[in-house]
């Protein structure tokens, strides 16, 4: 059941994060579940989760997320996305930026995702926000 859960209705469909609902990102986590992005401080819980997703449809007001491909084994699913928006938001660069990466998912007993640990090129991004793409 819970890999039906990973592929239908969750951040792993783009749907979610093209919505520019946070709250509908984060509803997808268990109440004490965690994002972590590049390493950085892990947000627990929902509401930690739904700050992180606004964070970047602030940025990226035009954001859209496409998924690469899910590959989903018992537990545990592995996301491979495209982020692609033009950083407009609040003392943005106004340049484009389109940046692929992978979240590692651990899915919890109630089907849903307990842990993210997501990555990215960092280094590449921060070009893409002073140059484009």
């Amino acid at each position: 059941m819970a890999q039906l859960l990973v592929l239908y209705n969750t951040p792993a469909d783009p749907a979610a994060w093209c919505s520019h609902d946070a709250a509908s990102v984060a509803g997808f986590y268990s109440p004490g579940g965690s994002l972590t992005v590049n390493h950085d401080v892990p947000a627990i819980g929902r509401n930690a989760i739904t700050e992180v997703a606004q964070s970047f449809m602030t940025a990226f007001p035009d954001l859209r997320v496409v998924m690469d491909k899910v590959h989903v084994q018992r537990d545990r699913a592995e996301y491979h996305w495209t982020l692609i928006g033009t950083n407009t938001g609040p003392g943005g660069t106004g340049h484009r930026v389109r940046i692929s990466g992978v979240e590692r998912w651990q899915i919890g007993a109630d089907g849903l995702i307990a842990s993210s640990q997501g990555h990215f090129d960092a280094a590449e991004y921060r070009r893409q926000l002073e140059h484009g793409v």
